[in-house]
């Protein structure tokens, strides 16, 4: 970003002292990139808030996301444009609670995630199609969501994810009557999550276990 930031500097020096004006499109463009990065890691923060019940419902993250979606779908960045849907969508699954705008925000981050060759946004839009087909009790295809995700969460090493998703397989597995089958899953999870030092999601295992 900051690199970014110099490159408009230079360019503006060039039209202004050089006459050389054709740069500053390359410059808006450059600065485009940096306000969708921007948009999206401030929507991100506030999501975060919100998770921790430090936030309430702000239609401010939803247009954060979307202003990033609009920016990175201009500037033909088919993996930004990928992330941001990602988050539009899991704004209105998680903060809403509005199933028909969060799939179809998924479903677009799907196909750009799958594109782009972006496993972590994938692993992501996969982990929350499977919430929605779990909430929706179709366990079958909650499962093969939930396991593609973590398969991608393995290959990248985003080990306190494949905890995260396990918590979710493990409900699953139990609704489904394989109890057993359940424990064991949850047990994994705990194991890397703890390695990870992921807190939150030792506490999800631990939420789940009471209710096995």
């Amino acid at each position: 970003m900051d690199g970014r930031l110099e490159r408009a500097k230079e360019l503006y020096d060039r039209a202004v002292f050089g006459g050389d004006v054709a740069g500053l499109e390359a410059a808006d463009r450059g600065l485009d990139g940096v306000e969708a990065d921007l948009a999206l890691a401030r929507g991100r923060v506030m999501h975060g808030r919100f998770l921790d019940g430090q936030g309430e419902q702000d239609d401010e993250e939803l247009r954060l996301f979307e202003r990033a979606a609009e920016l990175y779908r201009v500037l033909g960045d088919v993996r930004g444009e990928g992330e941001a849907l990602l988050w539009v969508g899991v704004f209105h699954q998680v903060v809403r609670g509005d199933e028909a705008p969060a799939a179809e925000a998924f479903e677009r981050a799907h196909e750009l995630a799958t594109r782009a060759g972006d496993r972590l946004t994938l692993s992501y839009v996969l982990r929350h199609l499977g919430i929605a087909e779990h909430m929706a009790g179709r366990l079958p295809a909650a499962r093969e969501r939930l396991e593609e995700s973590v398969r991608l969460r393995r290959e990248i090493g985003f080990m306190a994810g494949v905890a995260a998703n396990l918590v979710g397989l493990a409900y699953i597995a139990a609704a489904e009557g394989h109890r057993e089958a359940a424990v064991a899953v949850l047990d994994e999870a705990a194991e890397i999550a703890e390695a990870e030092a992921a807190a939150v999601v030792l506490g999800w295992v631990e939420e789940a276990r009471g209710q096995l």
